[in-house]
């Protein structure tokens, strides 16, 4: 049994007409009439009556008539969901963040990839700190990430934020009525960041901004992504480091404010694994390119 011999099937069966559907499927008669033939020898049963005068379906041809509508149009489909996914049309990209800059840059490339290309499957997994999303890029797990540079060997990036630190506090805060805060007065304090062992590019920052600073930061605990560790600074729980980008998570408890001096830029990137040839990765790509620019103030 071939797709062909059920489209040819179920054309006859739809005219009652040899001639009108060989027609219809722009074959000549006779081996459309092959074709049945064929495969009524397959199914070892007649299809059609037929008579100098009429065609008509008989019992078997009608039990066969919508299984084989049926195989023709998953065929159909099949076909256009091969088609899509060669063109980068459909797919799954799977794209892993973790802090502030990633959720900020996640809205605009998600609605644009949606209106663009909505068969392709924004797969979005948070909690994926810089160093995780490195590692599950380099292994196919990820296919892109948000990840502070440099990017290691086999993975391509560009720049799309640059974010700077600054600092996070309970509103009841006795620094919280200050415009600026230098960072050496935090020095007594209880510091909650991002995991150590997932490798947090913020975290990392965190430490060496505090001991460029004179001072270890104590940390008192550990929150997987922005809204917790910013929900431990309104508890009280300590203050925090953050990117500039943490300001738009709006909790009433808690103050941001800037570092005194001049913040060292944090370029944020979008990584990829360099040989991943998946089209719909490089649709999603050309679209990043357009709605997450590489900012006009980056100087490598």
């Amino acid at each position: 049994m071939e797709l062909r011999h059920l489209s040819g099937f179920v054309a006859v069966a739809e005219e009652l007409h040899f001639g009108r559907a060989a027609e219809r499927l722009h074959i000549a008669q006779s081996p459309l009439s092959q074709q049945i033939r064929l495969l009524e020898r397959d199914l070892g049963a007649t299809l059609f009556d037929r008579t100098t005068r009429s065609v008509r379906l008989t019992a078997a041809g009608q039990a066969l008539l919508e299984p084989a509508r049926s195989l023709l149009a998953d065929a159909s489909a099949a076909r256009r969901t091969v088609r899509a996914v060669s063109l980068g049309e459909a797919g799954r990209v799977t794209v892993g963040y973790a802090d502030a800059g990633g959720y900020a840059a996640l809205p605009p490339l998600a609605r644009a990839v949606t209106a663009e290309f909505p068969g392709i499957e924004l797969a979005l997994q948070g909690q994926v700190h810089s160093g995780e999303a490195l590692d599950r890029i380099t292994d196919g797990t990820l296919d892109l990430g948000f990840v502070p540079l440099p990017v290691r060997r086999g993975i391509l990036s560009r720049v799309v934020r640059v974010e700077r630190l600054v600092c996070a506090l309970p509103d009841t805060h006795p620094l919280a009525a200050r415009e600026v805060v230098d960072l050496a007065e935090l020095a007594p304090e209880r510091f909650v960041t991002f995991p150590a062992a997932r490798g947090s590019a913020v975290r990392d920052a965190t430490v060496h901004a505090c001991r460029s600073a004179g001072f270890a930061p104590r940390i008192a605990q550990e929150a997987p992504d922005s809204y917790h560790l910013l929900g431990l600074v309104g508890a009280g729980v300590g203050v925090a480091l953050v990117v500039e980008s943490a300001r738009r998570i709006r909790l009433e408890q808690v103050v941001f404010r800037p570092l005194a001096g001049e913040a060292a830029p944090l370029p944020i990137a979008l990584a990829w694994r360099a040989d991943d040839e998946s089209a719909a990765l490089h649709n999603v790509l050309k679209i990043a390119e357009r709605v997450l620019p590489t900012p006009t103030d980056y100087v490598p």
